[in-house]
């Protein structure tokens, strides 16, 4: 027989245990005692262990112990030394090699995320001769679930028909969640009912592969089974998966608090996993005030637990609180993980809160997790989202394993600053990479089409959706097909595109059409699409505000009372429009008129200086937008909106050169857009403004989105 050719002089041996560990294995070398010895180092996953009992079988030539070979194969592989098992199991004499031999290989492959090795292998043993038992059916289904192809589940199902051990609990508990990982909840459902005898394993089976195939009400109904059977008690894994279950079905918060009865009733809650299912369970049904109380509760948080927390308290848009309980968990000596990294730079994003982002930035890269792409991916948003474009854009080109949430983030944020023409750019690279784009993709990049006028582009683009990449179109692709054709003035043709989808249009379709009527002072049509959007979502003071604002543009002054007058009876009330700026870690907010600032003289003082300098360089007021004053006040009025307060703050509080940032919670309007151009160039400032809908960065008298947005 051929040996691997490790000799003992090459080992390179350390101090203290391992040198105790290989006289061991020296003074006492017969098969028994290495067999122990290999299933002490199996325990404690020493590769030096590994290839000191690996030389005492060659030194003994103990190669033909087929029980030692394996579980050799087994420690190797258990090492992460997979290659070093394959070559092992290579050299050694087919007649040495057992059911169990293969079996132990089988398993390592498929454990190692390697199942086309673990079936090719299946298949060599039986053309040996060598037929398979119940355990190498269990260690291979697991393989053919990774593959995702029912095919090759359905022939290992054949084969163990054919040998009989269709009625094994273990064989049967690997069906189910092998046919679960195929999509195929119709034959595992067959497969379970068809079992003359199931343990309580088999029953979590059926209940994750339902909640992971989204089928939430029946993944509960086997719960409530599972509670009716005779001597069986759920355990983390069924309480779990039930609470996963009602977390993310509709209504689900009531059968979620009976669960977490069944939960106290069985002391499961005492269970780390547990408890953080049921937080995460009231996180998503929307019951915050249960989440803070039973955080309050959990005596032993690790990571998850406060990983679970903070995503709640996004989930709830409290993303102040969600930074506060990232710092508590740092105070309490519990490491990041890439989850934590990821939902904390998602709040930072959310408040613009750039320098903490950047602190954690630093943090990210001292603790190692920068090569992580999803850490990658949130920094990228998360620079984005704070008006950094090249920090963003620096960030994605450190990214050496680019995926579809990459290229995808890096194309939104280029679409969110303006920069449309180089959302396609990336869009067109990343399928040259070979990316395929998914469907928040094709929301990016038909959003930049329709920034940048680029129509047969965006009609080339979503037809490729369903004949190349075979994504049905939902109402946000729509949407920006209309907003396309719209921002070109073809309204009627966006009218016709609404009227021909096959599917309904939600409020954004409609929205994309009121907001094109109102840039093109369609009023007719805009009338018509409001009273749709009114039906649709009668709570949306937007759509009453911009049909106001058309009326009282065309004159129809009277109407526009009315539409406020209704928006009054109804109790809709329209969002205040408010713009802040960060200033040394501390925000300062601003409202129109706003004169509670300690500074307001100055910062009036501000923009009459800034009044001046614009009027020189031919500045016309464009009094539309200030609809709900009276004309002889209009102009005056359009200087105290929020944004050139702010404006006018970080004018007087910033260092000069430095870049401003603003951010607004409404649409900026076209007369503040026009002033910080003029701004921009007077003052030889960057200045970048982020509204609702995107980001504008103006310098040297021009803006990112070249008017156009």
């Amino acid at each position: 027989m051929s040996i691997i050719s490790y000799r003992i002089s090459s080992l390179k041996l350390k101090k203290g245990s391992i040198v105790k560990f290989y006289h061991q294995a020296s003074l006492n070398s017969d098969p028994t005692h290495l067999n122990a010895l290999l299933s002490r180092a199996t325990r404690t996953q020493n590769v030096d262990h590994a290839t000191q009992i690996h030389s005492q079988v060659i030194v003994n030539r103990y190669a033909t112990f087929s029980f030692l070979i394996t579980n050799l194969i087994t420690l190797y592989a258990k090492c992460g030394q997979i290659n070093k098992s394959l070559y092992l199991f290579s050299k050694t004499d087919d007649k040495f090699k057992t059911i169990v031999t293969w079996t132990s290989l089988i398993t390592q492959f498929s454990h190692h995320g390697m199942p086309v090795k673990a079936l090719s292998f299946f298949n060599q043993m039986r053309s040996t001769g060598i037929h398979p038992n119940e355990f190498t059916f269990s260690a291979l289904l697991p393989a053919c679930a990774a593959t995702l192809d029912p095919f090759h589940g359905i022939q290992i199902h054949g084969l163990i028909s054919k040998h009989g051990f269709g009625g094994d609990v273990f064989v049967g508990c690997a069906l189910v969640h092998m046919y679960a990982k195929c999509f195929d909840m119709g034959s595992a459902g067959n497969v379970f009912d068809e079992m003359p005898e199931r343990n309580l394993v088999t029953w979590n089976a059926m209940i994750v592969g339902l909640l992971e195939n989204e089928l939430y009400d029946e993944a509960v109904s086997y719960f409530k089974e599972v509670l009716g059977q005779p001597a069986m008690s759920p355990d983390e894994v069924t309480c779990s998966s039930a609470l996963g279950a009602c977390a993310n079905m509709a209504g689900g918060l009531d059968t979620g608090k009976q669960v977490h009865g069944v939960v106290l009733k069985h002391g499961t809650i005492a269970l780390a996993y547990v408890a953080n299912s049921l937080l995460d369970m009231y996180c998503k049904c929307g019951s915050f005030p249960d989440v803070i109380n039973l955080f309050g509760m959990i005596k032993d948080r690790d990571v998850v637990t406060w990983n679970v927390m903070i995503m709640g308290c996004i989930h709830d848009e409290n993303f102040e609180e969600a930074c506060k309980y990232f710092l508590a968990m740092r105070s309490k000596g519990i490491l990041p993980d890439e989850a934590s990294f990821c939902t904390v730079l998602n709040a930072c994003a959310s408040l613009a809160a750039l320098n903490q982002g950047i602190s954690i930035h630093n943090e990210i890269i001292k603790v190692g997790f920068m090569p992580a792409t999803s850490v990658s991916d949130a920094l990228i948003m998360m620079y984005g989202k704070c008006g950094c474009l090249v920090d963003a854009h620096r960030v994605f080109q450190d990214v050496k394993d680019r995926n579809v949430v990459t290229w995808t983030t890096m194309i939104a944020v280029f679409q969110q600053h303006g920069h449309s023409n180089k959302a396609i750019e990336y869009f067109e690279s990343m399928l040259l990479e070979g990316t395929s784009p998914d469907y928040i993709t094709f929301v990016c990049v038909l959003s930049a089409c329709g920034h940048t006028g680029r129509i047969r582009e965006g009609y080339t683009y979503f037809d490729s959706m369903a004949t190349i990449h075979n994504i049905n179109p939902g109402p946000e692709h729509y949407a920006c097909m209309v907003d396309m054709l719209g921002r070109a003035g073809r309204l009627e043709e966006a009218k016709e595109f609404i009227d021909t989808m096959p599917i309904k249009p939600d409020p954004s379709v409609w929205g994309a059409l009121l907001g094109a009527c109102r840039k093109h002072g369609n009023l007719e049509m805009g009338r018509e699409v409001a009273e749709r959007l009114f039906e649709l979502e009668p709570s949306n003071s937007g759509n009453y505000v911009i049909l106001a604002n058309m009326y009282a543009r065309s004159g129809k002054l009277n109407e526009a009372d009315a539409v406020r007058r209704f928006m009054g009876k109804i109790g809709v009330r329209k969002d205040p429009g408010c713009s802040w700026i960060d200033i040394k870690d501390t925000t300062f907010v601003f409202t129109v008129n706003d004169k509670s600032h300690p500074r307001t003289n100055d910062i009036y003082e501000m923009l009459r200086k800034l009044k001046e300098l614009v009027d020189k360089r031919s500045y016309i007021a464009e009094t539309q937008y200030a609809v709900n004053d009276a004309e002889e006040n209009k102009e005056l009025s359009l200087w105290y909106h929020s944004e050139r307060l702010a404006l006018a703050f970080g004018l007087l509080a910033l260092p000069p050169g430095a870049p401003i940032r603003i951010m607004k919670n409404l649409r900026t309007c076209g007369d503040c857009h026009a002033v910080m151009k003029f701004a921009s160039e007077i003052f030889d400032r960057e200045i970048i403004v982020r509204d609702i809908n995107r980001f504008h960065h103006f310098a040297n008298g021009s803006c990112s989105c070249g008017d156009y947005w």
